[in-house]
Order: structure tokens, then sequence, then C-alpha cells
């Protein structure tokens, strides 16, 4: 079968294509013929062995996937299934522990299916385990215009709360109106804007998917007992530190997320998670903007769009039509 593979850890330049062998599923893995791949931010760590974990090369990327059983515990053949894992996805078959195998609602499209696990499950896990939202209250969400990005915007939109996108320009502004942000603002000067569209009040979560020279304003603009949930640093401009004065002197937290070590270790837990989303999917509140679209030969040019910080929305590869 026909798979990306990262053959040198050299970067996306390097991704190359090749015929290797069909996996062998164990007892409790899900084999999964692929429709699509999402583009994910580990992909291009693991690209370039920056990601925490280090597989044997040569290795196939590939996070997000969506397609139908050839087998597996708990499915039937030929049923529609988005799976998540470390990765390997990015081939015609790949296999996905049961665990972390989905049924796909009809409503839901291939292409949507490839980019709802990580982003949304991360968005969910940070928002409802680690940001106690509360359905009252206001968030605010950093590079809202990417996957995780508009992923958040949605699932916090579907437990209720307001939401408030920063992005960079008036095109990624767009995207995350789109995506169904309340109130959308532009990175720079963002902290007065904030305090105006609040009454001064701040809001109650920030979500910081971009770390950088933002995060102290991010600090700032938190209200009482706000909670600063940090999911990640594609700015690329290095990982911030906190003053702890500042959370004694205004009641606020910095909260860490991470979904894939704490979800992973919790069998039967990303199936709650997945429970929990699938009614923000049949409401319609729950759907992913798909931004580029690629061919498995462009796997790396994906990711390269991806770093370069040209995409919109979750970048999809498309296997199997």
């Amino acid at each position: 079968m026909r798979a990306a593979q990262i053959q040198t850890l050299t970067g996306p330049a390097d991704i190359a294509v090749a015929e290797v062998p069909e996996p062998t599923p164990g007892p409790d893995d899900v084999l999964i013929e692929v429709h699509c791949v999402g583009v994910s931010f580990p992909d291009l760590l693991l690209s370039k062995g920056e990601y925490q974990l280090k597989p044997e090369l040569p290795f196939s990327p590939g996070v997000d996937v969506s397609g139908t059983v050839i087998s597996g515990p708990g499915f039937s053949p030929g049923q529609r299934v988005a799976g998540v894992s470390a990765y390997g996805g990015a081939a015609e078959q790949a296999v996905v522990p049961a665990m972390f195998t989905f049924a796909l609602p009809e409503l839901v499209t291939f292409e949507e299916g490839a980019a709802l696990p990580m982003n949304y499950l991360t968005a969910e896990f940070a928002l409802h385990e680690r940001g106690d939202l509360t359905s009252s209250e206001t968030v605010l969400v950093h590079g809202a215009a990417g996957g995780l990005g508009t992923a958040t915007i949605q699932v916090a939109k579907g437990m209720g709360a307001r939401v408030i996108g920063v992005v960079s320009t008036e095109e990624k502004a767009e995207v995350a109106r789109a995506a169904g942000a309340d109130e959308v603002v532009l990175l720079d000067g963002f902290k007065d804007r904030v305090k105006e569209l609040t009454g001064g009040h701040g809001v109650d979560v920030v979500a910081d998917i971009v770390g950088g020279a933002a995060f102290t304003d991010s600090l700032r603009i938190l209200g009482t007992q706000g909670r600063l949930l940090v999911l990640g640093f594609a700015s690329g401009a290095g990982i911030p530190e906190v003053k702890v004065n500042r959370l004694l002197l205004n009641n606020v937290d910095v909260r860490g997320v991470g979904w894939g070590a704490y979800a992973m270790a919790r069998p039967g837990y990303m199936q709650e998670q997945w429970a929990r989303l699938v009614p923000m999917m049949a409401s319609g509140v729950v759907k992913p903007p798909i931004g580029a679209r690629y061919d498995l030969a462009d796997f790396g040019r994906a990711l390269t769009d991806m770093e370069e910080r040209r995409t919109l929305g979750k970048s999809v590869v498309t296997i199997n039509h």
C-alpha cells in the first residue's frame, strides 16, 4: 500500500510516498481503510525529531484519520469512523486502538472527520476538564483561525459560552467569525479592545495556543478567578514565563493542558469526550472548517504551509476517494 514516510528527520520537505506492507492489527485494534488524514502540528515536530515521541525510522506521520472499518472489535466492517493515534495515519490503511476510534455520525463528512479527533478532543479537555468552563462565562481564544483555534471556538460555543477570538489579520478574522466567534479582535492592541468588550471585567478563560509576547497581556485581561489555559506555543517566539505575584494579586490561575498524556492513560476517557461532542455535531455548532486540501504526495507541502502559518482552519489530505 502507499504511505507517506518520514525517512530522515530533516523536516517536512523530505517526506516521500513509498510502498509499504499493509499493517497488522492487534486484538484491540481497528484496521481502517483511510479516506482522509488531518494535518497536525505533531506531524511537523515528528518530521524534525522534535516531538516527545521518537519512532524508529522510517515511519508514517498522520495523527487524525477518517475512513471505513475493515475489521476490529466493537465496529462493523464498512462502518464510518474517525480515529486518533500518535502517528501512522498517512497511509491507505491504518491501525488505531479501538478505544481511540469513534463512530462518525452520518451528517459528518470524511474530511470533517479527519479534522475532528485531536483538535476537538483537546479543546473539549481544555475547556471542560482543565478550564471548568460554565455557560455564563466568556472565553478568549488566541490563534482563533487555526485548526485548534476554530475547534476551541466551536466547543466553547457548544458549552454555551461567549467567545472572543484573537487573530493577526483581517482574513483570519473572517475565518474565526465563520467558526462561530461572537467577537474577533486583532492581536495588535487586543488587551484594550477586550477590556472594552467585557466592560472592564476581563474574560473568565483564555485558551492560549500561541504563547509568545501576548502571554503577559493575556494574564492582564483575566477577570477575578480567571484561568489561562496553556495549549501550545505556535508562535515559535519562545516559552513565556509567569511572574507568580500576578496570580496572587488577581486571584487567577495558569493551567497546563496536556490532553494526550491524560487521555491515553485513561481507557474510555476519549469515548466519554466524543459522547459530549456528538450532540454539538448534531446541532451544527461543531462543524470543522476545512482549509487547504492536499493529495498524499503533498503531505510534506501541507506541513510546510502550516509551519509558515499560511493555513486557515484544518488542512486535510485525501487518500482513498
